[in-house]
């Protein structure tokens, strides 16, 4: 795989580089590029790149998508949110001409206050391997529409995207007679991402993980007062009310729980089923488990690929050791295939909601089940866990409806009603709260996080009044 990226970087011409460890010493010469481009072409460029790049991007949505698949091991049907970054250009076109600020009206005569909102400098982008253009689409899209430059270093396992996507935006940047310092891309390890957080030149810095390394990097950041947008670990659950559709809380669970091969920081983990439904929804659910087509991913009508690395394969079977000590029965799954590729059973366990082990995020096709009496008791355990990124509801009851989606709900920042906890559309804000990270990207306000925010008042008379009645002399 290393050789074919280098092959791969020897026949391009774009700012993509492979860094060995001990090389590190140049990503510093890079973002000195990007910084100095920031400063000669501020606020110039933003709407070209929004203009042309969803038609530039469009010419290489096959070979993105066949390249995600075969690095990511998602299944085909998969491909679309594998190149979700086409869908963010386009938004992004739009919204370059909506970054707008607040007049506010002063309490002083012959005055007035504005907010003007400009662009951070250089935002620095560390994606996972699950999404590898998604993610960096949520990010470098609304980064680079609101006038930053972009360095971004994508997964060590999934380089062949990075140098790809890079060749997308680098062909655009060209055609356009802008320099690729704009956008930067770095493959390559830990100590790529360490540099980044470090760098007191890159004012925000975006991480999508696990929550142990994204504390490591805020702690990092924080201590040169950067800035941080984190998008961390979820574990995400589905309440399946004695109201509720039960054909489509199967359906939803099997997607939100299977997809991806459970490896997405949506996927639902944990399973709460009204006791007086509980079998209703449990054996449906099973049945189809086991029916579960796994296989090649770029084969039509898989609906389960294999694990990303032989490490998660690892982690599932020790996952696994860890449900059982704990009390955890195993209704369907909880064994690996042996077979070649990182291959397991999709895995459904009946365990207390008090275990440890479910406070933790496996990333891998296990389901934890459990039984609740109450609302409030579906609640309550929704919101134990130290992760707060998606949730949802089966129910036909207004009064649950709104109380879920209030105070009184979810504590995530992502709260659904009869729709799976994955699946998110770019419209809306996409993040959550507590051990998730607090960030938000793509839709709604989330360009706020990559610009900084001035509160500007100006006087257009010939006096000096003071705010607050103030009398000076």
């Amino acid at each position: 795989m290393r050789k074919a990226c280098k092959l791969a970087l020897k026949q391009q011409k774009f700012g993509c580089r492979f860094l060995h460890q001990k090389e590190v010493r140049l990503l510093g010469r890079l973002v000195m590029h990007s910084e100095q481009t920031f400063r000669n072409l501020v606020g110039l460029f933003h709407l070209k790149w929004g203009r042309y790049s969803p038609k530039e991007s469009e010419r290489f949505k096959y070979v993105i998508s066949q390249l995600t698949n075969i690095q990511c091991r998602q299944q085909l049907y998969y491909w679309k949110l594998s190149v979700e970054v086409i869908d963010m250009c386009d938004f992004a076109v739009g919204l370059s001409r909506q970054l707008n600020g607040s007049i506010i009206p002063s309490e002083r005569p012959n005055h007035m206050m504005l907010e003007m909102w400009n662009p951070l400098g250089i935002v620095g982008v560390i994606t996972a391997f699950n999404f590898p253009c998604a993610v960096l689409g949520w990010n470098a899209c609304i980064a680079l529409v609101c006038g930053n430059c972009v360095v971004w270093k994508g997964a060590p396992t999934t380089p062949l995207v990075t140098i790809a996507m890079t060749k997308i935006v680098a062909s655009v940047l060209e055609k356009n007679n802008l320099p690729g310092s704009i956008f930067t891309a770095f493959c390559g390890g830990a100590e790529i991402g360490e540099a980044i957080a470090k760098d007191t030149r890159i004012p925000l810095v975006s991480f999508t993980g696990s929550s142990k390394v994204g504390l490591a990097v805020q702690q990092t950041v924080n201590q040169r007062f950067g800035k941080c947008l984190l998008e961390l670990s979820g574990n995400n659950a589905i309440i399946v009310m004695d109201d509720a559709d039960i054909k489509l809380a199967v359906r939803s669970v099997l997607f939100a729980a299977v997809g991806t091969a459970g490896q997405r920081c949506t996927t639902c983990r944990r399973l709460l089923v009204h006791e007086t439904v509980y079998e209703k929804v449990l054996e449906p659910l099973v049945d189809v488990y086991k029916q579960v087509k796994i296989g090649d991913p770029l084969e039509k009508g898989t609906l389960l690929g294999p694990l990303h690395t032989r490490t998660s394969r690892e982690n599932f079977e020790k996952g696994i050791q860890n449900i059982k000590s704990q009390g955890g029965k195993i209704l369907t799954g909880g064994s690996v295939i042996e077979s070649e590729g990182y291959f397991v059973h999709p895995t459904i366990v009946e365990i207390s909601p008090k275990a440890e082990v479910v406070k933790e995020e496996l990333f891998a096709p296990v389901l934890y089940i459990m039984k609740f009496k109450t609302f409030e008791e579906a609640v309550e355990i929704n919101n134990s866990v130290p992760q707060g990124l998606s949730s949802s509801i089966f129910t036909r009851n207004p009064q649950v409806l709104f109380k879920w989606i209030g105070a009184q709900g979810s504590d995530c920042g992502i709260v659904n009603v009869n729709i799976p906890t994955n699946g998110a559309e770019i419209g809306g804000a996409f993040g959550g709260e507590k051990g998730t990270g607090g960030g938000r990207e793509a839709g709604s306000d989330s360009w706020k996080q990559y610009m900084r925010r001035s509160t500007c008042t100006i006087n257009y008379g010939n006096e000096l009044p003071l705010a607050q009645g103030i009398n000076f002399g």
